[in-house]
């Protein structure tokens, strides 16, 4: 990072986590390892579920949780998301169907969801958009409904909460570990759940479709034995990146708070300075954590804005343009799905401005000076 630019997200690592990777690589364990099992129980702790698995993605967390129970029909996700909601369900061998967010939120809804649920509707991913959950008391009462298997999406939200009830407790929930959220491992994810039997599932599922519990009891007669009960994938998270996500979690509710201290500092500017951009809305109910800040703008000049503040030195984008139904795979082979019209609004007008938890007051200023002398040109 430059002292002149301004990035749009930073990892915020610190001394105890370059320790502990140091610590791995000197015991010479860096698989699967102790740090794993340390991760997931905190994190499932925090979580306040039965299970955490570690992987090496969000993205495997989706298609593992579609594929551990079977799910090979038609599963309902926004459209307004990043591509890999939606290539995990093709990767897993199921369908996807689109649907509409709200555009206050960014989220989407039951009345939204329930739109495009037909006879062969086997599951709904929900993605919890920026850090802000989806209001999830209807969803679970519409999926209970219906039957359908509800995952839960919450690569941008970690540590939020609906109801007081953490995002990622309600179904099954799938975390990212990406250098932009929350708290980070540099590329990885975890899923969480309730259920024994899919947890044991899922962890033979990752490792190769052998059974943790079978090699366990072969290894003490034979230390080489390896039999797979099914075909799986090698989806596992190394010790050493498990390390780094053990301290993350540690910090996690601090920089959490940092995170919206900071968006209501942007909130609080934006007003004073009467800007002609529309802030995010946090529902009754919900907690935001804010792994992005995300404002709406004017379409016609949004693209224009976004090029002009990065060559001023302030890294802004935006999510999601092109949104996953008018990308260019899921426009030829699943062009069919109900319109969605707030997902192409938003696709059009939303930017993401800097945000992550050492960014500073004065930095925020110049975020917005750029911004605001960019606008009245």
């Amino acid at each position: 990072m430059t002292q002149n630019k301004i990035p749009l997200a930073f990892p915020q690592i610190e001394q105890e986590e370059k320790e502990a990777v140091l610590k791995v690589l000197e015991s010479g364990w860096l698989t699967h390892g102790e740090y794993n099992r340390k991760l997931e129980r905190d994190f499932a702790d925090f979580i306040g579920v039965k299970h955490a698995i570690t992987m090496n993605s969000c993205t495997s967390a989706l298609e593992i949780s579609l594929k551990a129970h079977d799910i090979t029909k038609e599963v309902i996700i926004p459209s307004f998301t990043f591509v890999a909601t939606a290539n995990a369900v093709v990767t897993a061998g199921a369908i996807p169907v689109f649907c509409d967010v709200d555009i206050e939120t960014r989220n989407t809804s039951a009345e939204h969801i329930e739109l495009s649920i037909t006879p062969n509707t086997e599951a709904v991913i929900v993605v919890h958009f920026g850090g802000q959950p989806c209001a999830m008391d209807d969803i679970v009462a519409l999926c209970d409904k219906y039957g359908l298997l509800l995952i839960e999406d919450s690569a941008q939200t970690i540590g939020a909460t609906w109801q007081g009830k953490q995002a990622g407790s309600f179904g099954i929930g799938c975390f990212s570990f990406f250098p932009t959220k929350n708290i980070t491992t540099g590329e990885g994810g975890i899923v969480t759940c309730e259920d024994d039997t899919i947890a044991q599932k899922i962890r033979t599922l990752i490792a190769h479709g052998i059974s943790p519990t079978a090699f366990a009891r072969e290894k003490a007669q034979k230390p080489w034995f390896r039999s797979a009960t099914m075909a799986g994938h090698n989806f596992r998270m190394s010790n050493i990146l498990a390390a780094i996500g053990y301290y993350q979690l540690k910090k996690l509710n601090k920089m959490n708070d940092k995170r919206k201290a900071l968006a209501d500092q942007y909130d609080k500017d934006i007003k004073r300075r009467n800007l002609p951009i529309k802030t995010s809305k946090t529902q009754r109910g919900a907690t935001h954590v804010y792994q992005m800040y995300t404002v709406q703008v004017d379409p016609a000049n949004r693209d224009a804005l976004v090029h002009e503040m990065r060559r001023n030195g302030v890294e802004a984008s935006v999510h999601f343009d092109p949104p996953v139904h008018l990308q260019q795979y899921y426009q030829e082979h699943y062009p069919d799905h109900r319109p969605l019209p707030n997902t192409e609004i938003l696709a059009k007008s939303l930017m993401t401005l800097p945000l992550y938890p050492d960014l500073t007051r004065q930095e925020i200023d110049r975020v917005l000076d750029v911004m605001e002398e960019v606008m009245v040109k």
